[in-house]
């Protein structure tokens, strides 16, 4: 059976932005352990908590951002599937815009650094291609939202 995480792509949005779709960064946290890689929070669901629940308590954990915080971004849910030491795992994401873009964050042991960046920099810093991807498709839907208006 896979080992089940979830998390939220956390982003926001910066005030006067030329172009206006310039304006979008997206918060990656570095762990303190293994190759140090950058990821949006996410973790493991404990038992008996739903995957919402456990999304919303791992932002809080690992980046000290409330439900409160966060505006959750409707319609948006990504599964990535992939290997960790030889097992499977799966994780969702949600999207979420951080409703203070000057709000302070507070990392968890678990994390040593963190980065508000821009897309590309964001899939740079990623470094996997299926992170890569969920940022791209959170960016796409945000993108086409913004067009509805």
């Amino acid at each position: 059976m896979a080992v089940r995480a979830c998390g939220l792509v956390v982003f926001r949005l910066l005030a006067n932005c030329v172009p206006p779709l310039d304006n979008i960064e997206y918060l990656l946290l570095q762990t303190s352990y293994g190759e140090h890689h950058w990821t949006p929070p996410k973790g493991h669901v404990d038992p008996g908590e739903d995957d919402l629940t456990t999304a919303l308590r791992e932002t809080q954990e690992e980046a000290g951002l409330l439900a409160e915080d966060l505006r959750l971004v409707d319609g948006f849910v990504q599964q990535l599937r992939y290997e960790v030491r030889g097992r499977p795992k799966e994780v969702l994401y949600w999207l979420a815009e951080l409703k203070d873009p000057d709000a302070a964050l507070t990392l968890s042991d678990e994390h040593q650094d963190y980065r508000w960046a821009r897309l590309e920099e964001a899939c740079t810093l990623a470094k996997y291609k299926d992170m890569q991807d969920t940022l791209r498709a959170a960016h796409r839907y945000l993108e086409a939202q913004r067009d509805k208006r």
